[in-house]
């Protein structure tokens, strides 16, 4: 071999047997120090506030029927020291695995939104109920009884102004729908209140 070749040869290695040294160091080092940072995380326990702030989130996402997201914040509560508030969490997770554990629900025509709509809003599930109930709406705008619901649960959103105008539309469709607005105990708040007065009361200023 000559000396250009063996120099050659030996350059090579040399580079081989510096680049092993290179790689293996730090593996040697990594795992002590990933099982130290594993070791102190592992030793924090959760302490009240955030137990307690955990058991809040989830319950937020429950009422949203955000049900996975739920339970996920629902279990981290169950690891804290407040044995109420992680009680209280491991029901609400058994409320969740049923809620998952559901069917889902198929709404095709607009009787199926308005009937899912009106169970939604006996449980007082208001925001969801008025979503179904409106889409119901959209598919059937001349159907007196879901302007009537619609109008329902945009009153008990809040949303007086578009409840009065469904309101109305569901007397002008079906006139008797005003007297059993005038009996409904959901509509009793606003029944002495303008415009819902003279909407459901016009006899009283000589309508």
């Amino acid at each position: 071999m000559s000396d250009k070749r063996k120099s050659a040869a030996t350059k090579n290695v040399e580079g081989m047997s510096k680049q092993p040294v290179s790689k293996t160091a730090k593996p040697a080092e990594s795992p002590r120090a990933a099982s130290r940072e594993g070791a102190v995380a592992v030793e924090q326990p959760l302490d009240g506030a955030r137990q307690l702030a955990a058991f809040e989130a989830a319950m937020k996402f429950f009422h949203a029927r955000k049900f996975q997201e739920a339970r996920e914040q629902f279990l981290l509560a169950t690891e804290g020291p407040e044995r109420d508030v992680a009680q209280r969490a491991t029901v609400h997770i058994a409320m969740c695995d049923r809620r998952l554990q559901q069917p889902a629900i198929q709404l095709e025509t607009p009787e199926d939104y308005y009937n899912y709509g009106i169970a939604l809003l006996n449980t007082r599930n208001i925001a969801e109920a008025r979503k179904h109930l409106e889409t119901a709406l959209q598919m059937a705008p001349n159907a007196d009884h879901i302007h009537y619901a619609v109008a329902l649960a945009q009153a008990l959103d809040g949303d007086t102004s578009a409840a009065y105008e469904n309101l109305k539309r569901a007397i002008e469709l079906e006139p008797r729908n005003r007297i059993i607005a005038r009996q409904d105990a959901d509509f009793a708040p606003l029944a002495n209140q303008p415009p819902f007065d003279s909407l459901l009361y016009p006899e009283k200023k000589g309508w």
